[in-house]
């Protein structure tokens, strides 16, 4: 008897095969984005990055990604009468396989929930489309974008061209020594990294500003205050302060005249310029007493063109000739280097991708940077000077204000678009790996 020809296997799984997938577990992102938002990773204080890594643990390990929690050391980051604490764990979750590795960075701390949130910010809200809490767009809605599409790859077993290698960083909302800062010292980087700390846009970066925190303490005596007439002027902290705060406040339009060579974003109507401001301020307890300290907490953004310890310089000496008889205490609290022209030979593979997962257009696609600051100037400093970049963040989203949101919608195209640039099947003409490797 004859047996008859075997009939063909079944089919190879396409990137077809993984937006379907994508699309039938979308709402499995929500769940994990709850999760994510109700661990309180404000920064600052930053206390609770080791319970978030524990939680990314969880969530990878059906992924058989490996694990390594990296702390920095406490002498790094520790600001003497700052408000940081707790441990700062950065977690690496990747895979090895032999194939070139992408880095997939995530800054996992949020800023502080401002005044003005109408629901709770640690509780993940949906509004129809929209899913509201803190750091929902920034940035813990990428992490679960990438969940996503890792997911998606693993249970239809579509062959990837990249080991992801993901990178849950600490203290990007500026701190002292962020998290990646110090994977990059200790050589712990590897391949090329796609940052998500970007917006949902068709953008290809051109870089990005500085961006330092200096707080300042200016020092009085604590009295009782009907002794306040007899005491001096330099007793009340606060009104010893005054002065400071006034040439600070005529430093701020002298600062803002200085302007950057980076390109602006499309429909922007002024070129990208330095920025002082007074982002807080405290002193005093009660009617009864004089202040004894007052702190003032000084955020500069300076351009690539700009020089940093020139920069602090010119605050340091204001706010000394303003108040030249007080005592006064200078700390920086946070410095996040410039980005410089992060593009390079994965960009046009990138691009494409975006387009995959989001539907733009080849003309849609503009190059511009921004004030805004990124922790990645301290990646190129080792000497890694491409970074792709994209995220959920969009001009509506309330990014770092009450009531910030992003979309699943969102989250489903970012998802498309991280698994197709994962994708061996996709655009491979496109991957600088592989066309060396032919």
């Amino acid at each position: 008897m004859i047996s008859p020809p075997p009939g063909p296997g079944p089919a190879s799984p396409t990137l077809a095969d993984g937006f379907a997938e994508i699309e039938r577990t979308a709402e499995r992102a929500i769940d994990d984005l709850a999760r994510m938002v109700a661990i309180d990773t404000t920064f600052p204080p930053g206390a609770g990055y080791e319970a978030f890594a524990g939680l990314m643990e969880s969530a990878v390990a059906a992924l058989g990604l490996d694990c390594q929690r990296v702390d920095v050391p406490e002498h790094l980051w520790r600001v003497t009468g700052g408000p940081a604490q707790g441990r700062r764990t950065n977690l690496i979750a990747r895979r090895r396989s032999g194939r070139p590795v992408l880095g997939l960075y995530f800054h996992v701390d949020t800023v502080p929930a401002a005044p003005g949130w109408e629901t709770d910010p640690l509780l993940l809200t949906r509004d129809g489309d929209r899913l509201i809490g803190l750091g929902a767009a920034d940035m813990k809605g990428t992490i679960t974008a990438v969940l996503l599409a890792l997911r998606a790859a693993d249970t239809i077993g579509l062959p990837l061209g990249y080991d992801p290698m993901l990178l849950h960083c600490t203290d990007e909302e500026g701190g002292l020594y962020p998290g990646i800062r110090y994977l990059a010292e200790q050589d712990l980087l590897e391949g090329h990294i796609l940052n998500f700390n970007g917006a949902a846009a068709p953008r290809i970066w051109a870089g990005c500003f500085g961006l330092f925190t200096l707080l300042v303490r200016v020092h009085g005596r604590t009295l009782h205050a009907s002794e306040a007439a007899s005491a001096g002027s330099g007793a009340n902290a606060i009104e010893a302060a005054l002065p400071i705060l006034n040439a600070l406040a005529a430093l701020k339009p002298k600062i803002a005249e200085r302007t950057s060579a980076l390109p602006a974003p499309p429909h922007a109507t002024h070129p990208l310029a330095a920025q002082l401001d007074i982002s807080a301020a405290h002193g005093g307890q009660c009617g009864g007493q004089i202040p004894s300290r007052f702190e003032i907490l000084i955020c500069r953004r300076y351009a690539p063109e700009e020089d940093f310890l020139a920069t602090r310089s010119e605050i340091e000496l204001t706010v000394r000739e303003a108040a030249p008889h007080t005592e006064i205490e200078m700390v920086l609290t946070g410095h996040l280097m410039p980005t410089s022209d992060p593009t390079g030979p994965h960009w046009p593979r990138w691009q494409e991708a975006l387009s995959a997962g989001f539907g733009y257009a080849p003309d849609e696609f503009a190059k511009w940077g921004a004030t805004s600051c990124s922790d990645f100037g301290w990646v190129q400093a080792i000497g890694m000077q491409e970074i792709l970049l994209t995220g959920l963040g969009r001009p509506e989203s309330r990014v770092h204000a009450p009531g910030e949101f992003t979309t699943l919608a969102d989250i489903v195209a970012l998802a498309k678009s991280v698994l197709a640039y994962l994708s061996a099947e996709f655009r491979p003409d496109l991957s600088p790996e592989a066309v060396a490797g032919r």
